[in-house]
């Protein structure tokens, strides 16, 4: 029993008294340093996202479609393949993802020890006037004789540093730059969908030219056979030197605008080939009347399936997080930081004593060092990190506010232009027949016909059917918009083939590796201030608390979340805890993740293989 009680003798020691002066020291130090950061300003709450689009929902969804079912056209899909694997902006993109990679490497490292060896060599004479000098003259190594003068002096030296993660300010920056990575992920997914988008605008775009310029050499070839007839009349004493100029004056106009429809064509092959990663050249496509787009019904399902179907808000959730942990790394700085420092090596004046017993060296030690007085810079970087997590909230908002808003407008633009296509085909119906009735019997030189009923008549019905190909094309680009902005263009096949099997890169990390943050246990909210321009509503579980009052304000108490009762504009939560990284410790207080409690959001990130894709050639 008796030997299990410390001593009396070690209890009233330099060593004991040492080792509760260095508590005391630690506790001090973290109570000074952490009792002056400032309160942080919570995010304005979102309106709650709405359960359909303006009264409507399927059970279906159309994001959900692959591209090459959706479109159904060999030859434009042959387009996105080529797009997918040559485009410099997707290119660009691939290798933010790698910046990105890199930078999780960068963080990991830093909580490491770091070793470093190295070698040194010099010389030193002293001034013998002086105490060192005048005791170095007396002085002789240990084999015997005075050390020379000038000094030489040579060592080999391995040194340790290591920096000891106490708050979890570097991990909490490795996994912030994992999430970011993440981020960068689909970001790029998200321009795979914009890709996808433009390019069939652009070839639905470039059919329907093709289909103008059809219709414009018709209309001219109707007006010059007016233009002779007008001549034989006048020839015949029959008719006047007007109608000819005016039907030649027509013909010109639309000989004009021939010239320029085959501009725009160019252009619009140009952009095509710029997306796809080529030089000018023709662009094979499918003509104007075997376009079925317009068939493809559109299913929009709920909006909440937006969360998981719009790359570009799984980017802006990520971010959410990635800006929390910010505030957490930016919050430890306020705290003690314990590093530690050893070396050993051997040195010598004389490079064949290098390596004897008696030129061995060592060293080690350790510092504990706290922020105390004029601590502004630290206090502007935690705010400026709360400031940065407002605006992450903020784009989350928007971004989910512009999803929907996208989504309706496109909805409501693919019926309207509907029903304007089958109004319109009725007019150039009736248009087409009474050119056909007017040329009859003007070139039967009917009295009952004069020559500007023709002439209205061909450019009412070349202007109608210039409508209708436009209406149409703008139906197409609004069933395109619509597959986009519901999440569609990232699945290549209905079956789960992704764009990445046909580009053929398998991505570094995978997105499923990194899990959202849950909200941790002991997470708070902080209550509102006083003021009354600065509104703290509750946080709901699953942004990151961007829990900010006056700076030399105190700490409050904290206070338990209630979870939400309603869907808003917030991140959702897609994983279970981060079993690898483990929630941090007071003083550092976390913050926690909203997560919606009406939708949860299904597994994405579909593991990318590699195969030979037959539309790579």
């Amino acid at each position: 029993m008796s030997r299990n009680k410390p001593s009396k003798r070690f209890m009233r020691g330099p060593a004991f008294h040492s080792l509760v002066a260095g508590a005391v020291a630690c506790v001090m130090l973290s109570a000074l340093s952490g009792c002056a950061i400032p309160q942080l300003c919570c995010a304005k709450r979102g309106a709650p996202l709405p359960e359909d689009f303006v009264g409507t929902t399927t059970a279906e969804n159309s994001a959900q479609i692959g591209i090459e079912e959706f479109f159904d056209d060999q030859t434009l899909t042959q387009l996105m393949a080529q797009g997918l694997q040559a485009n410099q902006e997707l290119r660009i993109r691939n290798q933010e993802i790698r910046i990105a990679s890199n930078e999780i490497m960068a963080r990991r490292g830093a909580y490491l020890p770091f070793v470093s060896v190295g070698a040194r060599g010099g010389m030193e004479r002293t001034s013998k006037f002086t105490p060192l000098g005048a005791a170095e003259e007396q002085l002789t190594y240990p084999v015997g004789g005075k050390f020379p003068d000038p000094l030489p002096n040579v060592g080999l030296t391995a040194n340790l540093f290591w920096r000891i993660d106490i708050w979890r300010e570097l991990r909490n920056a490795r996994d912030a730059a994992m999430q970011r990575y993440v981020e960068a992920v689909e970001v790029r997914n998200y321009y795979v969908t914009q890709l996808v988008a433009e390019i069939a605008e652009k070839y639905y775009e470039l059919a329907a030219l093709d289909k103008r310029l059809v219709y414009l050499n018709q209309t001219i070839d109707i007006q010059k056979q007016s233009l002779e007839v007008a001549k034989a009349q006048k020839e015949a004493a029959r008719g006047t030197e007007l109608p000819v100029q005016r039907f030649l004056a027509e013909v010109r106009k639309n000989e004009s605008e021939l010239l320029i429809v085959r501009q725009q064509i160019i252009e619009t092959e140009n952009r095509i080939n710029f997306l796809v990663g080529r030089f000018p050249q023709p662009v094979e496509r499918t003509g104007w009347d075997f376009v079925t787009l317009d068939s493809q019904v559109l299913a929009v399902g709920v909006p909440a399936q937006l969360l998981s179907n719009r790359r570009d808000i799984r980017a802006a959730e990520r971010e959410i997080a990635a800006s929390g942990l910010d505030v957490l790394v930016a919050r430890a700085r306020f705290y003690p930081r314990f590093d530690i420092s050893a070396g050993i090596g051997y040195e010598a004046f004389n490079p064949r004593y290098l390596f004897d017993p008696g030129a061995f060296i060592a060293n080690a030690a350790g510092e504990l060092v706290a922020p105390l007085i004029n601590k502004a810079a630290i206090r502007a970087d935690y705010l400026n990190a709360n400031a940065r997590q407002l605006q992450a909230i903020y784009d989350y908002q928007r971004t989910v506010l512009n999803a929907y808003t996208e989504v309706v407008n496109s909805m409501t633009k693919v019926e309207n232009y509907r029903r304007s296509v089958q109004v319109k085909q009725g007019q150039v119906a009736a248009l087409e027949q009474s050119v056909s009735v007017a040329s009859d019997l003007f070139n039967n030189a009917r009295p009952e016909v004069e020559y500007m009923d023709v002439l209205f008549a061909q450019r009412d019905l070349l202007e109608a059917r210039t409508d209708l190909i436009e209406t149409k094309q703008q139906q197409l680009s609004a069933i395109v918009s619509a597959y986009q902005a519901l999440g569609g263009g990232y699945l290549w096949s209905t079956t789960g083939l992704t764009w990445l099997d046909v580009y053929c890169e398998p991505l570094l990390i995978q997105p499923d590796e990194v899990i959202m943050p849950p909200m941790p246990e002991d997470a708070i909210e902080l209550p509102e201030p006083a003021q009354a321009d600065m509104p703290m509503p509750p946080m709901p579980p699953g942004q990151p608390m961007a829990p900010v009052a006056p700076m030399a304000a105190p700490m409050v108490e904290p206070m338990p979340v209630a979870p939400p009762v309603d869907m808003s504009l917030q991140p959702a939560s897609v994983d279970p805890i981060w079993s690898q990284n483990p929630p941090p410790a007071a003083p550092n207080q976390p913050v926690g993740y909203f997560q919606p409690a009406a939708y949860q959001q299904p597994a994405a990130y579909p593991q990318p293989v590699v195969i030979e894709n037959p539309l790579r050639y």
